[in-house]
């Protein structure tokens, strides 16, 4: 697959933004990472009809739209920068969020779910010399032989996490639809502001997400010595229902895929039945935080967690035993009630 890239542009927002330095939470400052993700559009001209935007004009009219929305998410046109006190904050200069327009040599059904091939689907700043140089949003549109394109976006994860980003791509989806925003972004992030000094009133479990386990497998000689493979496989309805249908009680589609992937991957693994394993996940409390993060919170709401566990213990158990690991985890307890 061959990709010709134009040269990147700069995306300014429409109007005139705020220039005062944007906070950022503690839950912000440890994802100083860009997240990739790319999203394809069909060739199908009645699909095309439908979203009113195709691969011809798809650049121009996102550019637009990217451009108005802004004005909103003003702070992904900053840059971050480190304060006095060492901690990270957005120096929102309105500079900009970076554009380029591509094309491929083929049709976007030959893409493939390979790792290497969507990554040039993707920008890369090559330029940037540390993470304070590189711009916080960063899209790519790349234009397929059979008429779909798709939109490559790499996006700081200091400024959103998933369901911010969501509520930013549905906003400029909107946008490129002529419309307001359904769900205007809350870009005041102080509301997770620490205290100063700390205020500690409750106990904390042991930190076991951030603590690293021994290893008496010498899991990295296998990492070495054979290559990673990335595979997608889908669950439809019925597959789903297997799975849970092997669990012991109640559970959602999340703890039981967890459970199983979790179980299934250290399987294959093939290590020492006395290592121990992490399954690390992370978990939304906008709604279960005291009080609760309003609707449209721009920002990362999300909070780590883990389950740990013996290999011979997990692989030698029922599926439904890794459920209840992943079910037992406080943190994940607090946001599903």
């Amino acid at each position: 697959m061959q990709i010709h890239h134009s040269d990147p542009i700069r995306v300014p927002p429409a109007s005139d933004t705020p220039r005062t330095p944007y906070f950022l939470s503690n839950l912000d400052q440890n994802l100083a990472v860009m997240v990739r993700t790319v999203y394809c559009f069909s060739g199908s001209r009645a699909r095309a009809r439908a979203r009113g935007v195709n691969a011809v004009c798809a650049f121009d009219a996102l550019k637009r739209a990217l451009s108005r929305v802004l004005v909103l998410y003003y702070p992904l046109a900053g840059r971050l920068a480190v304060g006095a006190d060492g901690k990270l904050y957005v120096e929102c200069t309105g500079e900009s969020a970076v554009m380029v327009e591509a094309e491929a040599d083929c049709a976007l059904e030959e893409v493939g779910d390979g790792v290497a091939r969507l990554g040039r689907l993707v920008f890369y700043v090559a330029d940037a010399q540390s993470v304070l140089e590189v711009p916080l949003l960063v899209a790519q549109v790349t234009k397929f032989k059979c008429g779909g394109f798709t939109l490559g976006l790499a996006m700081s994860h200091c400024m959103l996490d998933g369901v911010a980003a969501m509520d930013f791509i549905n906003s400029w989806s909107e946008a490129t639809c002529g419309l307001p925003p359904s769900l205007p972004p809350f870009l005041d992030r102080t509301l997770l502001k620490s205290c100063d000094p700390p205020l500690i009133d409750h106990r904390h479990h042991p930190h076991l997400e951030f603590t690293e386990i021994d290893d008496v497998s010498n899991t990295r000689a296998l990492y070495a010595s054979q290559p990673l493979l990335h595979r997608s496989f889908p669950f439809d309805p019925a597959k789903l229902a297997r799975v849970k249908s092997c669990c012991a009680g109640e559970c959602t589609t999340f703890e039981a895929l967890a459970g199983f992937v979790w179980r299934a991957r250290t399987r294959a693994l093939n290590v020492r039945p006395e290592q121990r394993v992490k399954l690390l996940f992370a978990v939304d409390g906008r709604a279960r935080f005291v009080p609760p993060l309003p609707k449209g919170y721009f920002g990362n709401g999300i909070v780590f967690t883990c389950s740990v566990c013996e290999v011979g213990v997990l692989t030698g158990s029922p599926l439904g035993f890794a459920v209840g690991l992943v079910q037992n985890r406080g943190a994940y307890k607090l946001v599903n009630g």
